[in-house]
């Protein structure tokens, strides 16, 4: 008798450690089922019905969900959307940051290079040493021929990661460009150091007298 008594209570022991196991290995919230559905999607191509996944548990003070469908439509093509999504999530958290990378994403996609230079900005307020913002904005100002503005990011950049192949190589052409002959010289080498052979930093030291 006393052993059929311990067998009926170390199954009811397996069985209650068991149950709770199942149930958190199932989330049941309809919000983390929606991301993990847009997760599967996503992985698929299937932006659009990703998407569509979120919006069906929408809420609008919500900054992760109004993130994940600025990343999901931007990727569907919806530029629009994308960038009010993003605006909602900028909004939500003023001093986050990956917001504000995610929605130049649709403003360099419409040519809308003004906003894109703000958005780094706003991100340099928050933190004056985010390699991405200073690195893009060196890039903006170079491609617009304005040297003297590119050359500050990018020696932020450099002294951050002095043996970053695309760092390196684009504040060698910028000081190729400034004149600041000696200097380029300097970190064209560098790059054929970390890319021996590399064309564009060959090129560079061939304009070099």
């Amino acid at each position: 008798m006393d052993f059929l008594m311990y067998i009926k209570r170390l199954v009811c022991i397996i069985v209650f450690t068991l149950i709770p196991a199942t149930i958190l290995s199932q989330p049941q919230d309809p919000i983390i089922n929606a991301f993990q559905e847009s997760y599967s999607l996503e992985s698929n191509g299937n932006y659009s019905r990703a998407a569509e996944s979120l919006r069906r548990v929408y809420l609008a003070d919500s900054y992760e969900i109004n993130l994940r469908l600025g990343w999901l439509v931007y990727q569907a093509g919806n530029m629009n959307e994308s960038i009010t999504y993003y605006n909602r999530a900028i909004t939500l958290k003023p001093y986050g940051i990956e917001a504000r990378l995610g929605i130049v994403m649709p403003y360099a996609a419409q040519g809308r290079w003004d906003d894109v230079v703000t958005q780094y900005n706003r991100i340099l307020e928050v933190d004056p040493q985010n390699s991405i913002a200073n690195y893009r904005l060196g890039l903006i100002y170079y491609n617009r021929v304005q040297y003297e503005r590119a050359e500050p990011f990018l020696e932020k950049v450099v002294n951050l990661y002095p043996f970053d192949y695309d760092s390196l190589l684009l504040f060698a052409w910028i000081k190729l460009q400034l004149g600041k002959s000696r200097e380029a010289r300097v970190l064209f080498n560098k790059v054929l150091m970390h890319t021996p052979n590399d064309p564009s930093a060959i090129e560079g030291l061939s304009l070099i007298k």
